[in-house]
């Protein structure tokens, strides 16, 4: 759907007033912008703004809104959830050139950046700092789309999701007034909570435009190491006894064998081909070879093998961009395929009960779909991997993704632990949430009445 042409022209000219030649109708810019990760077809918007201040955020929002324009939030377009897809065309305000690192407090463990910073580049910059940022969703995403989908990764079994690592937005409402949800104080009992409540928010209710972040320390040590076994079972229940034991793990990811297999042909390695952890500890020298000896230990007891593990940083690199390109690895099983990545995740007690009973799933399916997985939280994916031209496969997937999530809220799970609802998940939120959904509704109205925040995502 776009905007009816005499609609978009006034608009284009009043955003052109303000952004110049930063503000774009052409054809392969909005389609880019209209263009995810996600298996959703792409729906580009009617024009796409370059932004460089919250100021500019605010009188775009302003414009949009006077003229009941829908708006569209863009950050470095990893989502896989369809997320900035402009499903009722509109504005998409791009907030990738708001890249600024605006203010690092190191006595205070915290920074402000604006939307367009991305992880690696904050990290970069703080390397000299002695400090680092720990979300590490895998794809080089923006913080502004990490707080908008509440992200996590490899790193939240230690360090948690962006939930836990937000200090304060800086955010601009529906109607372009700017707002501040907090300070950077460590804890308040100052009225509601609005950091959290945008934190997750995918656009629906404001564009935040300024984010601050708890840093930690970088550790002393940090060790990497992988381990086989025969079957997922055995994998998982090392998981969940390492966790019941408390052991500081800092991130405990799971690949089947399947997964094992497309990452050594992508990348390059030799590990075996079974399911396999991949593991990395953090902490004093002394602390990292105790906490590697008690998880081998763990691992040995469910019939372990091959573990092995390095302190070299060049090793623990190309360890992790391998299990970061699992994604990649898994479309080039197939030529000329197409992925649809989806996620759950469920308390860690039911964890090898959902993976088993997803494996069988798939056992009996003509689909090729790889799990991996944060399994040190609960949670996994499963990876499509599909013939674009085929809408059987597509409904096959469909099938299978609907028993996986049916199965995870059974288990008192969700229907996605890190990517999103967006539009993907819209239809499974009022059978996990109940009446909740109501509740969110009813913030939606009150803080976006006229519906132009993202339409179409989360309700």
């Amino acid at each position: 759907m776009s905007l009816h042409p005499e609609k978009l022209e006034a608009v284009k000219s009043k955003l052109q007033e303000i952004l110049g030649d930063r503000c774009t109708t052409a054809h392969s810019v909005r389609q880019q912008h209209g263009t995810d990760e996600s298996w959703h077809i792409p729906c580009p918007p009617d024009i796409v703004c370059f932004a460089h201040s919250t100021e500019e955020v605010s009188q775009i929002v302003k414009i949009c809104a006077d003229n009941q324009v829908p708006i569209i939030p863009f950050g470095a377009g990893t989502s896989l959830e369809g997320h900035i897809n402009a499903v009722e065309g509109g504005v998409c305000i791009d907030l990738g050139q708001m890249n600024e690192i605006l203010k690092v407090n190191t006595e205070d463990l915290d920074c402000t950046v604006q939307p367009g910073v991305r992880r690696k580049q904050l990290n970069e910059y703080l390397r000299d700092t002695g400090l680092f940022f720990p979300i590490d969703p895998g794809a080089d995403a923006s913080i502004g789309g990490m707080a908008s989908t509440r992200a996590s990764g490899t790193n939240a079994v230690r360090y948690g999701t962006m939930r836990e690592n937000i200090l304060n937005l800086t955010v601009v409402l529906p109607d372009g007034k700017i707002i501040k949800t907090g300070g950077r104080a460590k804890k308040s009992a100052a009225g509601y909570d609005l950091t959290k409540l945008y934190i997750g928010s995918e656009g629906t209710l404001g564009i935040i435009t300024e984010i601050t972040l708890r840093l930690y320390g970088i550790p002393e040590a940090i060790a990497a190491a992988t381990v086989s076994f025969e079957d997922i079972e055995n994998a998982v229940q090392s998981v969940i006894l390492t966790i019941q034991t408390g052991v500081p793990i800092a991130r405990i990811e799971l690949l089947d064998d399947v997964q094992v297999d497309a990452i050594n042909k992508y990348s390059g390695l030799d590990l075996p081909v079974q399911p396999l952890l991949f593991l990395e500890f953090h902490g004093s020298e002394e602390g990292v070879k105790e906490q590697s000896e008690m998880v081998r230990s763990i691992c040995d007891d469910f019939g372990a093998r091959d573990f092995t593990w390095t302190v070299q940083a060049e090793d623990r690199t190309k360890l992790w961009q391998a299990r970061h390109d699992a994604a990649y690895a898994a479309k080039a099983l197939r030529p000329n395929a197409s992925i649809w990545a989806t996620d759950v995740c469920v308390p860690i007690s039911r964890l090898a009960d959902c993976i088993m009973q997803t494996k069988a799933d798939l056992d009996e399916s003509n689909l090729i779909a790889p799990i991996v997985g944060h399994v040190g939280d609960g949670n996994f994916h499963l990876a499509f991997v599909l013939d674009k031209d085929s809408p059987e496969e597509f409904e096959e997937a469909e099938r299978i993704n609907g028993r996986l999530i049916q199965r995870a809220l059974e288990m008192e799970g969700t229907c996605t632990g890190e990517h999103g609802v967006g539009l993907g998940k819209r239809k499974y939120l009022k059978q996990e949430l109940g009446d909740a959904v109501d509740v969110m509704r009813a913030l939606k109205m009150a803080l976006d009445p006229q519906n132009i925040m993202n339409p179409g995502k989360i309700i």
